[in-house]
C-alpha cells in the first residue's frame, strides 16, 4: 500500500510546551511509522510576530533539537526549516495571484491576533497563503492541524482547487486531519495554551519552575468534600493527557468522588509531567546538545525536501509561464 504524504510544522518561538506536544508534535512522530512524514520549522512565519534575529536563529536551532529528542527521527521522515527551501517563497507569490483579498479578510487568526496587539502587517494578513505554499509544494495529502489552524487548512484547499482550475490539474488538494481529544490543549488559565497567552507547561524545563505553574492551574472553588466536574475542568484535561483510557476513566471517577484536593493532584501532576518526559530529557541533555549534529540533520533534511518540491514548482513555472532555464 502507498503511504501518503503528510506535512506539518512548528513556529520556533521558544520554548516548547505540551500543548505543541500533544496538538501537533506528538500526532507527528506517531505518523512516521506508516506515512511519508514532512515536517519543517517555519521560521518565514515566525517573523510575523518576532522581530529579533538573534532569537529567532536561537530559537530554531533549539527547537530543531527538542524535536528530534521527543522523537523525530531524520531517517523516517524530512525534517528540515521553512528558509532552507528558498522554493516556498516563489510559490507564495505565484499563489498570490489566485487568492482573493476577500477570503484573507475572513481569517479568524488574522483577526484574533491584531486584537491581541500584533501589527496589522501583509505578512500577518497573508500568512495563510505561506502556509498553503507550504503544503502544496511537497504534494502533501494529509495535515494535522489544531481546531484553531482548520480555517487555514480550507484556505489551503480553495488555493489548490482555484490554481487548478484555471491552470490544469497540478496540486494535490489536501485533507485535514484533526485528533479532537487534543485539537485544543488548555493553557494554566483554561484558554488555550499558547506563549502569547503566557499560560504554558514547558516541555524542557527545571522542575521548581514547573512546580510552579502547575500550582498556579486555575480551578474552581468546590470543597474537598463535594464531587468535581471533569467537564471543562482545566486540571483534569491536562492531566488526562498523560493517561491511557482506563487511568483517565479512574481519574475521572476520583474527581467525582468527595474528598479529592485539588492541591494534591497538582502535586501529582508535576510528578507525571516530569516523568513522562524523563527519558526524552536526557536525550535532549545528550546526543542533540550538540548544535552540530542539529544543523547537519537540517541541512540534509532541506535536500530532501527540495527534491521533492522540484517537479511541483517546475509545473507551476510551465503552466503560469514562468520563463526559467536550467543552469
Amino acid at each position: 500500500m502507498k503511504k501518503k504524504r503528510v506535512l506539518s510544522g512548528i513556529q520556533p518561538s521558544g520554548n516548547l510546551h505540551i500543548g505543541n506536544y500533544f496538538g501537533m508534535m506528538k500526532p507527528m512522530i506517531d505518523l512516521q511509522v506508516e506515512n511519508e512524514l514532512f515536517c519543517f520549522l517555519p521560521n518565514y512565519h515566525a517573523l510575523t510576530s518576532q522581530t529579533d534575529g538573534e532569537v529567532l536563529r536561537k530559537n530554531t536551532v533549539e527547537a530543531a533539537a527538542d524535536f528530534l529528542s521527543l522523537g523525530m527521527d531524520p531517517e523516517k521522515s524530512v525534517f528540515w526549516v521553512q528558509s532552507d527551501v528558498p522554493e516556498v517563497t516563489e510559490l507564495t507569490w505565484v499563489l498570490n495571484n489566485v487568492t482573493s483579498v476577500g477570503m484573507l479578510e475572513r481569517a479568524t487568526s488574522y483577526k484574533d491576533k491584531v486584537s491581541q496587539g500584533l501589527p496589522a502587517h501583509h505578512g500577518l494578513f497573508s500568512y495563510p497563503v505561506l502556509m498553503t505554499a507550504d503544503i502544496l509544494l511537497f504534494g502533501t495529502e494529509v495535515v494535522p492541524v489544531g481546531k484553531d489552524q482548520k480555517q487555514h487548512l480550507e484556505m489551503a484547499r480553495d488555493i489548490a482547487i482555484k490554481f487548478n482550475t484555471i491552470y490544469g490539474e497540478t496540486f494535490v488538494v489536501p485533507e485535514a486531519l484533526i485528533a479532537e481529544e487534543t485539537g485544543l490543549i488548555p493553557g494554566t488559565d483554561g484558554q488555550k495554551m499558547s506563549k502569547s497567552y503566557g499560560n504554558t507547561l514547558e516541555i524542557f524545563c527545571e522542575k521548581n519552575d514547573l512546580a510552579e505553574k502547575v500550582m498556579g492551574i486555575v480551578t474552581d472553588n468546590t470543597p474537598p468534600d463535594e464531587p468535581k466536574e471533569t467537564e471543562n475542568n482545566t486540571l483534569f484535561m491536562i492531566y488526562s493527557l498523560f493517561l491511557e483510557e482506563s487511568e483517565r476513566n479512574s481519574l475521572k471517577e476520583r474527581f467525582q468522588t468527595p474528598g479529592l484536593k485539588y492541591v494534591d493532584v497538582k502535586k501529582e501532576l508535576v510528578d507525571v509531567i516530569w516523568d513522562f518526559f524523563a527519558a526524552y530529557r536526557e536525550k535532549r541533555n545528550g546526543l542533540y546538545a550538540d548544535d552540530t549534529t542539529v544543523v547537519k540533520i537540517l541541512k540534509e533534511g532541506a535536500d530532501k525536501a527540495r527534491d521533492a518540491a522540484e517537479p511541483y514548482l517546475k509545473m507551476v513555472r510551465e503552466r503560469t509561464g514562468i520563463l526559467y532555464w536550467d543552469s
